[in-house]
């Protein structure tokens, strides 16, 4: 069985030994953060407090329905001053990926997305070219016209290369059919990330994995996630921001994503915060999934150490 994490809430001594360990702090955002539009407890204190002590924070979020310009109005209004280089989102992930990595083809360089606006202002940022999405075409019932011409294609862009599932608030038949058309007609099946719930408003509801299960049962195919854990996502971060892993620590409330993508990173440590989706007993069972290096009540816990 791993070894226990250590708790740090109320243990002025193991907090500062913590904070003093590392030089970035890598955070997730809902759950960690806020739950929808409700910021917890003194979190813009405490994310000063680590820039006052010289740590570098980072915003690295699974949430593809916001832009990094969105996230950064988000993190001011509720009282986080913050860069757009501060933020690094999975669809700032995904585009980057296929911008810079996979390079399609330029006749089959189109994305289809199943997401929302974030989705397409990222790939926007590295002129990629897309449709689907927020498209209002694509946003009403299936008709028995465009089930015909999905079936015989005449429906379908040649040049869609990628169909890339994101969070769509919007996900419908018509959109999942021309996503599966796609994808049995050889493009690459990439999703944003694999989070099963999204944390909202102190409850949970449906994430981008759990919009994407249709595609995946449909087609038989797995999509290359491009959030947490993706250690493509981490080697990104790596080299976007030059961070030495080994004192860089990543907070969450995830196991499976969170906390995982940061052992897997092989970071200097992992911390999960309580106040989102896992709980104690998800890292205390012998078949853990992830198990962090510490943990703590909420994320402002971390403040006891400024007195």
């Amino acid at each position: 069985m791993a070894e226990q994490p250590r708790y740090l809430s109320g243990d002025t001594a193991a907090i500062n030994d913590f904070i003093d360990q590392f030089d970035v702090f890598l955070l997730d955002c809902d759950g960690v953060l806020w739950s929808g539009d409700h910021i917890f407890e003194n979190i813009p204190e405490t994310i000063a407090f680590l820039r006052s002590k010289g740590k570098r924070t980072i915003f690295v979020t699974n949430n593809s329905t916001k832009s990094r310009e969105e996230y950064l109005k988000k993190l001011t209004s509720l009282g986080i001053p913050s860069d757009v280089e501060d933020i690094f989102g999975s669809a700032y992930s995904a585009s980057i990926y296929i911008s810079r990595i996979l390079k399609p083809a330029p006749n089959k360089s189109k994305v289809y997305v199943l997401g929302e606006a974030g989705i397409e202002k990222e790939l926007e940022s590295e002129g990629i070219k897309f449709i689907g999405g927020t498209d209002p075409e694509y946003r009403r019932d299936i008709t028995q016209d465009d089930f015909k011409g999905i079936a015989d294609g005449s429906l379908l862009d040649p040049e869609v290369g990628i169909v890339l599932a994101g969070l769509d608030y919007h996900v419908n038949y018509l959109k999942l059919a021309h996503g599966m058309h796609y994808l049995k007609r050889g493009a690459t099946f990439l999703a944003t990330n694999i989070d099963s719930t999204l944390p909202m408003f102190h409850n949970f509801f449906l994430g981008a994995g759990s919009v994407t299960i249709p595609l995946i049962h449909a087609t038989g195919q797995q999509p290359l996630a491009l959030g947490k854990p993706s250690q493509a996502m981490m080697d990104a971060v790596e080299g976007k921001f030059q961070l030495d892993r080994a004192r860089t620590c990543m907070i969450g409330d995830r196991l499976n994503t969170d906390i995982k993508f940061g052992i897997e990173g092989k970071l200097g440590g992992t911390l999960h915060v309580l106040t989102g989706v896992d709980k104690q007993e998800g890292w205390q069972k012998e078949d853990a999934i992830a198990v962090p290096k510490f943990y703590a009540d909420k994320l402002s816990d971390l403040l006891s150490a400024k007195k």
